[in-house]
């Protein structure tokens, strides 16, 4: 019995062993991604992050890995977001994605993935140069600014000269307009302010500033904004420049609301809502950053930080941090590409 026992214990012991390797195995042959967010309710960066689930399914499939993908948000709390960003590593996932809460303040969360040494690849919001510069694996993904403020320029510029009319409702030969930003010193914010409303007037377009309002990218308070110029604008008012889709809704609603059909809308971003609404003929026109290409970028260089420990070079296109997501215009069909 003696023996017997010494025999069932090794075999035991053994059992063990191989269940561990198998465990560890198991685990390497998983890639963590974890996606922090800045806030769940922007319906861009939502669209976004189930795009990129849907893309790293894909790769699963494609390269016969598991792919374990846990996506959070900091509800615009730049301390949360360090903390998801510490909670990620603490656990060795292999690549972090960060939407950042506040781009200019990104240092904590690239100093511990450094310290793991992490890839982190922001997105959607970008870093400031020094900071996409102080790790080795530090990248970013996302669209020119100043390329989708000049396109709603230029959208706004090419009705006009087909039609005064369709934006100069009152005939009084000035296109009176007002500016949706979407968030106070945020670096988009004001530079698609600054080039749209610059590139539409240097395109032809006689314009004159009725009001503006900072509605931080959120549709509810883009229409209550709305809402309240329209009780103080005296007919002057016969456009709104949004810095994105969900305030170009929201300033709609509220439009439609008050049975106003003289003043036209455009917005930035492309979301599906903001096509339809372009389609419908209620939203004169958006500019739009490919979604779908987006998240296949991210999902390609998560995988290829994983598999190679580089960034695919053709996605990269020359350079060596920075991805570009090109713009494309959309306008009302009644009005023509």
């Amino acid at each position: 019995m003696g023996l017997l026992a010494v025999a069932v214990a090794v075999i035991c012991v053994a059992a063990a062993g191989i269940s561990r390797r198998k465990e560890k195995q198991k685990e390497e042959d998983t890639l963590k991604v974890g996606i922090s967010i800045y806030q769940s309710d922007d319906t861009y960066v939502n669209l976004l992050t189930k795009k990129i689930e849907r893309q790293l399914k894909a790769c699963e499939k494609q390269q016969g890995i598991k792919i374990h993908c846990k996506i959070v948000s900091a509800e615009n709390d730049q301390n949360e977001q360090n903390e998801q960003v510490e909670h990620f590593a603490a656990l060795a996932y292999d690549v972090i994605c960060v939407n950042a809460v506040d781009r200019t303040n990104v240092s904590t969360m690239i100093d511990r993935v450094e310290e793991s040494e992490i890839p982190l690849i922001f997105f959607n919001r970008q870093p400031v140069q020094d900071d996409l510069r102080k790790g080795q694996h530090i990248y970013y993904v996302g669209s020119d600014a100043q390329e989708s403020g000049r396109l709603q320029g230029e959208l706004v510029a090419s009705v006009y000269r087909k039609d005064p009319a369709v934006l100069d409702k009152n005939g009084d030969g000035v296109v009176g307009y007002a500016v949706l930003e979407g968030e106070t010193g945020h670096q988009d914010a004001i530079i698609r302010s600054e080039w749209s409303v610059k590139t539409m007037t240097s395109s032809g377009v006689p314009a004159k500033r009725i009001t503006g309002g900072v509605a931080n990218w959120m549709k509810e308070q883009a229409a209550a904004i709305v809402g309240r110029w329209l009780k103080e604008e005296e007919g002057e008012l016969e456009l709104i420049l949004c810095n994105n889709d969900d305030m170009a809704l929201g300033a709609i609603e509220t439009l439609r609301q008050e049975g106003r059909t003289d003043i036209s809308v455009v917005g930035i971003d492309g979301t599906e809502e903001g096509l339809m609404a372009v389609r419908d003929g209620k939203m004169l026109g958006t500019v739009k950053a490919d979604s779908d290409i987006y998240a296949e970028y991210i999902a390609r260089m998560v995988c290829g930080l994983k598999k190679e420990g580089t960034v695919p070079k053709e996605i990269l296109e020359g350079h060596d941090r920075e991805v570009w997501i090109p713009w494309e215009i959309k306008i009302c069909p009644e009005l023509g590409e």
